[in-house]
């Protein structure tokens, strides 16, 4: 499920409906393109939500304890990354 079978499907759709001139007894091209860009859309809406899901599960924070070796103070230090890691 990626972005861009959603919009894939989408153009597709577009193309039946707009582009295709073609008549079938029984079958209407514009009815199947429109069911198509309908599913794109769909797909694609699905396709953002796990994306964005998969951003905040990655987001993690991590806590970086140091010690000044002058006051003997420990310095708590809390990082959070909210971007995605870069592999």
């Amino acid at each position: 499920m990626t972005i861009a079978g959603g919009i894939v499907l989408i153009m597709l759709g577009a193309i039946f409906t707009w582009a295709v001139e073609f008549d079938l007894a029984g079958f209407d091209i514009n009815v199947l393109g429109v069911i198509l860009m309908l599913g794109g859309l769909v797909w694609l809406l699905f396709a953002l939500y796990r994306l964005n899901a998969a951003r905040r599960a990655l987001a993690s924070s991590t806590t970086v304890v140091t010690e000044d070796p002058l006051t003997h103070q420990r310095v708590y230090e809390e990082r959070r990354y909210d971007d995605p890691p870069v592999v």
